[in-house]
């Protein structure tokens, strides 16, 4: 070995695990490769797992560094820091090893597989992966291994992008509580920020391992801002698109029936700019899932900011947000204002009343459907905050609500043909601790924020735009929502608050 490699293998006998991957790991990493990729530029590993996808895609792309380098560097930070934090529940290293080799070759034929060629990303475990364990939190599924990736999954993975492993996810996505993300399969996940907090959920162990720099992305589900909420608590971004653009096939959670329209899949990362290369990727029908539409995705770069017209509001109507979250909103909504949008204090009708009609519309089966799934997935002990009752309705009243539901969201799209975007609180809160006992209250806080608009099926974003002096040091964001299909202008004004505000920022931990 030379003078040069006997010094930097002594160093590494020497240095601390953490020290060791922040300062030397991309120098270790090359130091190990064949010869014939050693021309490969060397990336530090404490400034890599700050990138964004894209920015990963193109340095793989432009051969600054190799797939095989990329997938080694997110498994080192996963397990620094996943100890902590419990976000990665399962990891397919050999499988994600020999990928990325696969990769590195077919680059240097001169081949790619897509605009996500190399790029490592983890994925709810709610969603099937083919070869990898998928419990989706319930101890019946506890060693259940899918045959055929679920559609979103399928989908990055063909343009390119490496499955490093599943994360956290409570049991069917909606037993997590005031905890956020707890199952009884791998216990609670924690807030890379601080640890003592929630991460949120349902996709707590995607905001969490994302925010934490150990994926580039995650793909996670949201049927009452379960995506949205982690990216608030997580300090990075996060999109629920319109109803009817994601599939859903091969999430544990079989949709249909009256409860479809509420749950919809979207990505999460540390930027925007990775949600506008993802969104493209995982949408359009896939001849399996029967709610989606082939309505093609504007491009977020076309959308005039300056002519926006803007409504906000700093209160429901429902739950009072702390001030610094009202603080926030109008904060976020003077960056608009500054464009020359028109701004105007205004808020969807009736969201009060259509929080009551779903409450009551979602409990009327009295939690028959959360038993039923309990009995196909042969799970007999469900974890503490799984809503398996309710009110049993009558069908008569169960119609009524239906009724009432439909004519509210009626009134409200009306109402938003007045204006392009809505600026309105993400929580009511700021991320809250983890309770020392499970309570079943939503792990989010203020809910309605969120579950509003899972409830109308319009496109609903949250992008970090500050830092909460009530909790120190925890991240807080803007809830940013379009018209129906406007996925894009949601994107661009995401970009827009980003850029004011510098979105993420790498957690302590």
């Amino acid at each position: 070995m030379s003078t040069k490699g006997t010094a930097l293998a002594a160093a590494r006998r020497e240095l601390s695990r953490r020290r060791f991957i922040q300062t030397t790991a991309a120098i270790g990493a090359v130091a190990s490769l064949p010869l014939a990729r050693r021309a490969y530029a060397v990336v530090p590993a404490d400034e890599f797992i700050t990138y964004s996808a894209a920015q990963v895609a193109k340095l793989i792309r432009e051969k600054q560094i190799t797939a095989v380098d990329a997938v080694k560097m997110c498994y080192a930070r996963i397990d620094v820091v996943n100890p902590k934090l419990n976000a990665v529940v399962a990891t397919c290293r050999e499988r994600a090893l020999a990928e990325a080799e696969q990769a590195d070759a077919m680059l240097a034929s001169g081949k790619t597989m897509g605009p996500l060629h190399g790029v490592p990303f983890t994925v709810k475990d709610s969603f099937d992966t083919a070869g990898v364990v998928s419990t989706g939190g319930t101890l019946g599924r506890k060693n259940y291994v899918p045959g055929k990736d679920a559609t979103v999954v399928a989908r990055v993975r063909a343009a390119g992008a490496i499955l490093l492993g599943k994360t956290n996810t409570p049991e069917f996505t909606l037993g997590g509580g005031a905890r956020g993300t707890y199952n009884l399969v791998y216990g609670q996940t924690y807030n890379p920020y601080n640890v003592a907090y929630s991460p949120s959920g349902s996709s707590g162990g995607a905001g969490s391992i994302v925010a934490a720099g150990g994926a580039f992305f995650d793909i996670g589900s949201d049927y009452g801002g379960s995506i949205r909420g982690p990216a608030y608590n997580n300090g990075i971004a996060g999109i629920k698109p319109t109803y009817g653009r994601v599939p859903r096939t091969g999430h544990i959670v079989g949709y249909g029936g009256p409860f479809d329209n509420f749950q919809e899949t979207g990505p999460l990362a540390r930027r925007v700019e990775d949600l506008m290369l993802l969104l493209p990727l995982l949408g359009g029908p896939d001849n399996s899932d029967a709610a989606m539409a082939p309505v093609p995705l504007g491009d977020p770069s076309k959308v005039d900011l300056k002519k926006l017209r803007v409504a906000f509001y700093t209160n429901d109507g429902e739950t009072a947000p702390s001030p610094e979250i009202q603080e926030l909103v109008k904060q976020c909504t003077g960056y608009f204002k500054d464009l020359g949008c028109r701004v105007t204090e205004d808020r969807p009708p009736k969201i009060k009343e259509l929080s009551e009609a779903r409450n009551k519309f979602s409990g009327a089966a009295d939690g028959d459907n959360m038993r039923r799934l309990l009995a196909k997935h042969g799970t007999t002990q469900a974890s503490p905050g799984l809503r398996t009752s309710g009110n049993l309705l009558p069908s008569a009243e169960f119609t009524k609500w239906c009724e009432v539901m439909d004519s509210i969201k009626s009134e409200q799209l009306a109402w938003f043909e007045k204006y392009d975007l809505i600026v309105c609180p993400a929580n009511a809160k700021p991320p809250q601790k983890v309770p020392p006992e499970f309570v079943r209250q939503p792990g989010s806080g203020g809910g309605s924020y969120t579950s509003q608009y899972n409830t109308t099926g319009w496109p609903a974003g949250v992008v970090r735009a500050g830092t909460s002096k009530e909790e120190a040091g925890l991240p807080l964001g803007i809830q940013l929502v379009g018209q129906p299909w406007r996925d894009d202008v949601v994107l661009a004004a995401m970009a827009h608050v980003e850029k004011q505000t510098g979105g993420w920022q790498m957690p302590p931990i």
